[in-house]
């Protein structure tokens, strides 16, 4: 199985009043690396899932230990844990080696917004998908 990972910048704006960084901000954060994983899936046409359409069915956030402003990056490892004929869902660890600050989970759907109703993945993205789909985890 193979792992996509986005080091992704920590801001000064992302902290909050407590001088961690902000629940929001790792919402944001997973979007950014989220973007930056599915824009793999056609790099010379642009993104393929995108550009057909998507949308987020779910998010599921663990924060584990604080996390503050720093220059350093910080790693989003992701993976693909569950694989629908409708659905994939993306995991998520943001860390620093083995220092582990949040795990999250991302489910989505691709979208026909033309016709204003879900679709079903395409042949290319599950293929794309299947090759981040974690061994123990279902697909189809």
């Amino acid at each position: 199985m193979a792992r996509h990972t986005y080091p992704c910048p920590i801001r000064w704006s992302d902290m909050d009043i407590y001088g961690i960084v902000n629940n929001v901000s790792f919402v944001r954060y997973l979007e950014e690396a989220r973007v930056d994983f599915i824009f793999r899936m056609a790099p010379t046409e642009g993104d393929a899932f995108f550009r057909e359409g998507s949308v987020v069915v779910s998010h599921q956030i663990r924060y584990r230990h604080q996390l503050v402003h720093r220059h350093e990056p910080v790693d989003i490892e992701m993976w693909v844990s569950d694989l629908q004929s409708a659905t994939v869902t993306v995991d998520y660890a943001v860390r620093d080696g083995d220092l582990v600050y949040a795990t999250a989970s991302t489910t989505m759907a691709p979208f026909d917004y033309r016709a204003g109703r879900p679709r079903r993945l395409t042949d290319a993205e599950t293929g794309f998908f299947e090759k981040y789909l974690d061994e123990t985890a279902s697909a189809r």
